[in-house]
């Protein structure tokens, strides 16, 4: 396993990433009336999950890491949320909509096992 130097090279910041991306592509086809309502919530909330991880990662501390972990994981709730929205109105297919939810669920698996992995350690400064 490859030494992680910073909070870019963690797998819950990659695959977040990955997901922003595919929220974003999603969310073109939203109509225009939803620009600034539920394209604009949905991106925001994408955005929130990689920015958390990294914001989290830079804390001294190892509660601050977590706490910010789980904003990230709220905020993977809120997009798998949002997206069951979208799908009901209408604005996005079933066939892109089941590959993002993969996705969502992937993150919220990598990160549960992180925060787990952070809450059990012994070391007090432990950075995954």
């Amino acid at each position: 396993m490859a030494k992680i130097k910073g909070y870019k090279d963690l797998i819950a910041w990659q695959k977040a990433m990955d997901l922003v991306e595919a929220v974003y592509r999603a969310s073109r086809s939203f109509p225009a009336e939803e620009r600034f309502g539920l394209a604009s919530q949905i991106r925001r909330a994408s955005v929130s999950v990689p920015s958390n991880i990294a914001e989290g990662y830079s804390r001294p501390g190892r509660n601050d890491y977590v706490r910010f972990l789980d904003i990230a994981r709220g905020s993977a709730n809120e997009i798998e949320t949002q997206l069951l929205i979208a799908k009901r109105l209408g604005f996005v297919k079933r066939e892109q909509l089941i590959g993002i939810l993969d996705l969502v669920e992937e993150v919220q698996r990598i990160l549960k096992g992180l925060v787990n992995s952070l809450r059990s350690s012994k070391k007090t400064n432990v950075r995954i």
